[in-house]
């Protein structure tokens, strides 16, 4: 056995690290009385196919155990024994029979092997603990985990700048790295579904063409599939059950990066991002620190449950010690405890420094700012956000929810974390579905003033800061769908979860999904209710995405929803690899003219900044610092049908369910958004706000945004150029459940 030669060690430089002559390894465990590092060689005539070589280390020093081992090179498999006491009862339960991930492993390879050896204690055939108490097991783990892997960080890849998209330019698209491009017509069959396809030229294309500046990555680092899934022969799809935290995901490379190991996928994790860059496009990846892939108190034993469970792990306090789910997987990482902190900062600095990624979207972000008495905006994981040199410019975006208690945030993280507004999401989704399907019933809805204060920003959860308002409007990420949920062309045409192919029951996935079928569950097609449900489907999916592209905020696509993607009803195919999750490219004609529409509301958000305010509306006139008023018509007015302002009564009015929206931007241009929620007809005295008159450049109830411009009995004058125009005070006819944009230039 090698004796490590002793470096002055460094408590807080954790994993493994590459140096000229070998390797520094550190790792926390706490509550250890030995830690091994076992390093890995492929043995042809072993029992398993591998031999080990044991390196005690030394310590522990502030709980981390630590060497400089000689010789030891990239490409390097290796992992961790740790010895100490068997305890379940008090939390701790050291097995040196199992072979334990690094939690700092750069690169990792293989999978678990579901089965006695992945547990620490006794199980069934189910995984379910044999006898009253966690008994120790003695079955050797070493081929039945993922090993890790010394990689080296270093990338001959030309430094590409990151394009650093203003937060009022940004457009998110939500995609899954496989589902993306597994069926995109140009990307070669060999790269389809890995990180080489998702930044092959024909997936470039289809991103820029439609306007979008800023790519949020479903989950690719690491990821271990859950054991009731493996048993019925699914995976983890989304890939909400992380193994590691700094690896990539391995099978969503290339099969040439993974026949060459983890330093080829992570070379190519780190070629994608620089040619996403090279495109304009920003990369933000999808981050769960809030718990592992684990699982409960009896769960696997792969990484953290072996080295420091009660460090690492939050408890319920109670004997025998359990853990405590604030998550709903099992577990949750403790975010009390510093070394919790420094584990997701040192993650999100390596992906962000090393890999070059442009920002984070936090998976139930709440608990990341949970202290012993809840959630606190001041805490220090939080902090960190803000300060740290690394981080702070980077994009964040919180998930503001988790399942503990006190666990709906939305509004309350600090700047300059932005986050998920699901508030947004449900007024959008009541006003144009809900409420219509009430109303179909002759049942009441609501009103028209939950949609106005989303439309402006949601001042209401984001305006609360010290100054007010500091945030502004680019703090709420606006969507209608996201990866959980019904997409975008099945809230139109379900109103209830179909979700059988999750093998549970259709117990899975929310009932809360404010959709309406128009009349008929699932598909119509070949009948004569078809010709008239499909179309109605069609305009609801226009208002849908006409709202989210043209309220304040940042908007935040849904992957396929541009192209009317189904997942026949599915509201949570986390588990299901296949067709049913993918992004399907084959286009009908009405699926070409929706994709064309979300092209054309994002190129009038560009072309016109009175539709991306950053800022919050005063609702009064511009006026300069010396206090004479700049322009005499308010950054924001809201008009009834009539043309006139609201009453108080009629903003709270369940029948009122007609608006206009005009805002007003410092170089005098404006925009007036049209809209009734009504089913029938409505006519509209268009509102004041325009320097001459206004011009439409888009209506709902057209299939193709062409048919704007050539007239569709569209109101007003025809210009030279084809353009509709009309004056102020001019009245015209508002289809019904339909959506205007008019302009003033």
């Amino acid at each position: 056995m090698t004796e490590p030669t002793l470096p002055s060690p460094d408590p807080y430089r954790l994993g493994v690290h590459l140096r000229e002559d070998g390797v520094d390894v550190a790792v926390l465990a706490s509550h250890a009385t030995a830690v091994d590092l076992c390093l890995l060689h492929r043995d042809p005539g072993g029992p398993d196919g591998w031999r080990e070589r044991r390196v005690p280390l030394t310590g522990p020093e502030l709980g981390v155990w630590h060497a400089h081992v000689p010789g030891v090179r990239a490409g390097q498999h290796y992992g961790f024994r740790a010895h100490g006491r068997w305890d379940p009862a008090a939390g701790t339960r050291y097995n040196p029979a199992k072979l334990l991930v690094d939690p700092y492993a750069r690169g990792l390879v293989g999978s678990v092997l579901l089965g006695q050896a992945v547990h620490g204690h006794r199980v069934d055939a189910q995984g379910r603990t044999v006898g009253t108490a966690p008994e120790l097991d003695p079955t050797d783990s070493r081929a039945a985990v993922p090993h890790s892997v010394v990689v080296d960080d270093r990338f001959d890849g030309a430094p590409v700048p990151r394009p650093r998209v203003p937060w009022a330019g940004t457009v998110v698209y939500e995609a899954h790295v496989r589902g993306l491009t597994k069926e995109l017509p140009g990307v070669p069959e060999h790269l389809r579904g890995t990180y080489a396809g998702l930044a092959h030229p024909a997936t470039i294309e289809h991103l820029q063409s439609l306007g979008v500046t800023t790519l949020e990555l479903l989950p690719i680092q690491a990821i271990g599939d859950e054991p009731h899934l493996t048993r019925r022969g699914l995976v983890n799809y989304w890939g909400y059950n992380t193994l590691g935290f700094f690896a990539p995901h391995g099978a969503y490379a290339t099969a040439a990066a993974r026949e060459a190991g983890a330093q080829a996928v992570l070379d190519e994790v780190k070629g994608m991002v620089r040619l996403l860059h090279a495109a304009g496009i920003e990369v933000l990846l999808d981050v769960v620190l809030n718990h592992t892939c684990e699982g409960g108190t009896d769960g696997l034993q792969l990484s953290w449950r072996g080295l420091d469970p009660t460090v690492y792990y939050l408890h319920d306090g109670g004997s025998p010690a359990r853990f405590a789910d604030l998550t709903g997987c099992g577990n949750t990482l403790d975010f009390r405890r510093p070394r919790v902190v420094q584990l997701a900062l040192d993650s999100l600095r390596y992906w962000a420094d090393v890999v070059g990624v442009d920002g984070f979207r936090f998976d139930l972000a709440v608990t990341l700012g949970r202290d012993a008495d809840g959630f606190n905006p001041e805490h220090p994981f939080l902090v960190a956000l803000q300060t740290d040199p690394v981080l702070r410019d980077r994009k964040l975006v919180a998930e503001p929810w988790d399942l503990g208690p006190g666990g709906w945030r939305t509004g309350q993280f600090p700047p300059p974390v932005a986050e998920w507004n699901d508030r947004f999401r449900d007024a959008v989704r009541t006003f144009w579905l809900a409420d219509p399907s009430e109303a179909a019933h002759g049942r009441p809805g609501h009103g028209v003033r939950d949609l106005a204060t989303r439309l402006a920003g949601s001042a209401d959860l984001f305006g609360h800061s010290d100054p007010p308002l500091l945030r502004g409007t680019v703090a709420s990420v606006n969507f209608v769908t996201a990866h959980d949920g019904f997409t975008l062309a099945d809230l139109v045409a379900y109103e209830h979860k179909h979700n059988e192919a999750n093998g549970e029951g259709n117990q899975d996935g929310t009932d809360n999904n404010r959709s309406w079928n128009h009349g008929v569950e699932g598909p119509v097609t070949g009948s004569s209710v078809a010709l008239d449900i499909a179309p109605l489907r069609r305009r609801s999916m226009r208002n849908l995405l006409g709202t989210l592209l043209l309220s304040a905020g940042t908007p935040m696509i849904t992957a396929g929803d541009e192209i009317g993607r189904t997942q026949q009803g599915n509201n949570n195919p986390y588990c299901l690899d296949d067709a049913t999750s993918w992004v399907h490219w084959d286009l009908a004609p009405w699926r070409q003219d929706l994709l064309a529409t979300t092209r054309h509301l994002l190129a009038l958000r560009r072309a016109y900044p009175a539709l991306r305010s950053p800022h919050f509306y005063l609702g009064r006139p511009r006026t300069a610092p010396d206090g004479s008023v700049l322009d005499p018509r308010p950054d924001l007015d809201w008009r009834t049908a009539e043309g006139v302002p609201f009453r108080h009564d009629q903003w709270l009015d369940p029948a009122v369910r007609t608006l206009q929206m005009i805002r007003t931007t410092v170089d005098g241009s404006a925009a007036l958004l049209v809209i009734n929620g009504a089913l029938d007809p409505v006519e509209v005295t268009l509102a004041d706000g325009a320097r001459d008159h206004w011009e439409l450049v888009w209506d709902s109830v057209a299939e193709h945004p062409t048919e704007v411009r050539h007239g569709n009995g569209s109101p007003g004058a025809e210009s030279p150029d084809g353009a509709r125009t009309a004056a102020p005070g001019d009245r015209l006819t508002v289809e019904p459940l339909s959506l205007q944009v008019h302009v003033s230039r």
